[in-house]
């Protein structure tokens, strides 16, 4: 198992030193490199913070109008959609940080005003402690996982098997 940037790993993909590439974003496919995406889950993203002082209910997306943010950065799927939604209400949200790395988006999440975009997941336990509370889910917005493989002459008979289950 090995770790690195999504070009560093379908590069090793592209020269045959890895099977597989786990990631969060689908990989371009070219004439050159026929990559190939398989979904294997997709996963809600929310507005989370910690509790309103006034316990009024979010109003999504109006009040990011006045309501400072946390975002991934402008590299995450999740970024691009919902930039593209705010676009689209005429929002321009005041950004607290833009994060590519979303322990460090959580640990922000626990210690700053405003609200956080993020999958529910990665502050799970924030959100069962009542640390953070979820503000708002964003049906339009979901983040994608996928196994990248690379079309090959003599396939990987077990990584086969697992993508068809």
């Amino acid at each position: 198992m090995r770790s690195g940037t999504t070009r560093e790993l379908l590069s090793q993909l592209e020269a045959h030193a890895i099977d597989v590439v786990l990631s969060n974003s689908a990989a371009q496919r070219d004439a050159r490199v026929p990559f190939r995406n398989h979904l294997l889950n997709q996963q809600p993203v929310s507005l989370v913070g910690r509790p309103r002082r006034d316990k009024s209910l979010f109003r999504f997306p109006e009040d990011l109008r006045s309501e400072p943010i946390l975002l991934p950065s402008l590299d995450s799927e999740i970024r691009v959609g919902f930039d593209r939604l705010l676009d689209l209400a005429g929002i321009r949200p005041i950004i607290l940080a833009e994060v590519d790395d979303m322990a460090m988006l959580r640990l922000l999440a626990r210690e700053r005003e405003g609200v956080t975009l993020v999958p529910p997941i990665v502050v799970r336990d924030e959100l069962e402690s009542g640390v953070l509370v979820e503000h708002c889910r964003i049906p339009q917005l979901t983040e994608s996982f996928y196994a990248i493989i690379q079309k090959r002459r003599f396939p990987n008979q077990l990584l086969g098997d697992l993508l068809t289950r």
